[in-house]
């Protein structure tokens, strides 16, 4: 599995960015897809998950209500859109995938086995 995440950028607070991680190598509906953050200095922290098939979706509770994460499977694309951003929002932003287990939406990031570059996402206050 290839993943290939795009669309970070500089936005100012309450802004809006939408991340896109293009996924490809196998029957991405047998996947679960996770976006994960990294600032500087701090551990890799989950974001949000979606099950492909299904649509089940969980997400961090700094993100809940801002975030929301979805699937474009005419593109075999995950999208993050995320609205109301924070200067603590800032971090590089990394997809993820692993095959999907009884439909369960993984929150750690050791559960993932396939990871794509990150995107940086800088928030301005």
């Amino acid at each position: 599995v290839q993943l290939q995440a795009s669309g970070g950028g500089l936005v100012q607070a309450g802004g809006s960015l939408r991340l896109s991680c293009a996924v490809s190598g196998r029957t991405f509906s047998d996947y679960t897809v996770g976006w994960f953050r990294q600032a500087p200095g701090k551990e890799r922290e989950f974001v949000a998950a979606i099950v492909w098939s299904g649509g089940s979706t969980n997400y961090a509770d700094s993100v809940k209500g801002r975030f929301t994460i979805s699937t474009d499977t005419s593109k075999n694309t995950v999208l993050l859109q995320m609205n109301s951003l924070k200067p603590e929002d800032t971090a590089v932003y990394y997809c993820a995938a692993r095959r999907t287990y009884y439909g369960l939406v993984w929150r750690n990031p050791n559960n993932y086995d396939y990871w794509g570059q990150g995107t940086q996402v800088t928030v301005s206050s």
